[in-house]
């Protein structure tokens, strides 16, 4: 893995040609805060794959996995059967 010391705009993936400049790849994106991004200021962003201009980008250096959706995915599910909701 290759070490980044600064990200700009344009950059892509050298593996697979997407955006690094994005909401995805960003410490501040979060599904679960207004918007998707932690920062306040932070203007929205509707297509958070794509590159963008925000000033508040920082990357994100872990590994993104689906492991938070499964997490959500299961405590949905818990929820759902601890008040009967029916699919």
């Amino acid at each position: 893995m290759e070490y980044v010391d600064k990200v700009f705009r344009n950059d892509t993936c050298k593996g697979c040609g997407s955006d690094v400049y994005c909401c995805l790849n960003c410490r501040e994106y979060d599904e679960s805060a207004h918007n998707q991004c932690r920062e306040p200021q932070a203007e929205k962003v509707m297509v958070k794959e794509r590159r963008n201009f925000c000033e508040y980008f920082s990357l994100y250096e872990g590994a993104r996995s689906s492991a938070a959706k499964d997490k959500a995915s299961e405590a949905r599910r818990k929820l759902e059967a601890l008040f009967g909701k029916k699919s």
